[in-house]
């Protein structure tokens, strides 16, 4: 999900060019970095939906992830979309820089930023498990793709799980 959220700036890798790297190498390598992940994502929820691998989530307290788009977009598309790999040390750094960012939105949980999601009209919401008593629910959160505007606390929903912490509600 990490490298198919970062599908637009291989886009623009591959228009821009580089001058390190020849065109026949380097424009289907960023198209296959930005179609190959996207097509991994969209065959997971083939697969989810076809297992019918669903799960009954309750809503607690959620938070809606509007913002996020901006941090996705400075961190990763802004700075890179400037940057001239005209040398062999730029085009390292800017992999270097990637690999980081890559770290980032994995650890940060930002995984899910990803223009797929947004073109469909999808929002994405960080959910936590209402309190009822049970010292471990509501400790981890989970992450709820949906086209609802809001959700409701206590609400129940059934969505498929794409990963163990990731639900997509179609």
């Amino acid at each position: 999900m990490v490298l198919s959220s970062l599908s637009p700036l291989f886009v623009l890798w591959a228009i821009k060019g580089s001058a390190v790297v020849p065109d026949h190498i380097f424009v289907p390598g960023c198209l296959i970095m930005a179609f190959g992940p996207t097509a991994f994502l969209q065959l997971r929820i083939w697969v989810a939906k076809r297992r019918n691998d669903t799960k009954e989530l309750v809503v607690g307290r959620s938070e809606d992830h509007r913002s996020h788009v901006l941090t996705y977009l400075f961190a990763t598309l802004l700075p890179f979309y400037q940057d001239e790999l005209t040398g062999f040390r730029d085009l390292m750094a800017t992999a270097v820089a990637l690999l980081f960012i890559v770290f980032l939105f994995w650890r940060l949980n930002l995984h899910y930023t990803n223009v797929i999601f947004a073109l469909r009209g999808h929002r994405v919401f960080t959910v936590f498990s209402p309190n009822d008593g049970n010292p471990l629910t509501g400790i981890e959160p989970f992450v709820l793709i949906t086209r609802r505007y809001s959700l409701l606390n206590n609400e129940r929903l059934v969505a498929y799980r794409l990963s163990a912490a990731v639900y997509l509600e179609e």
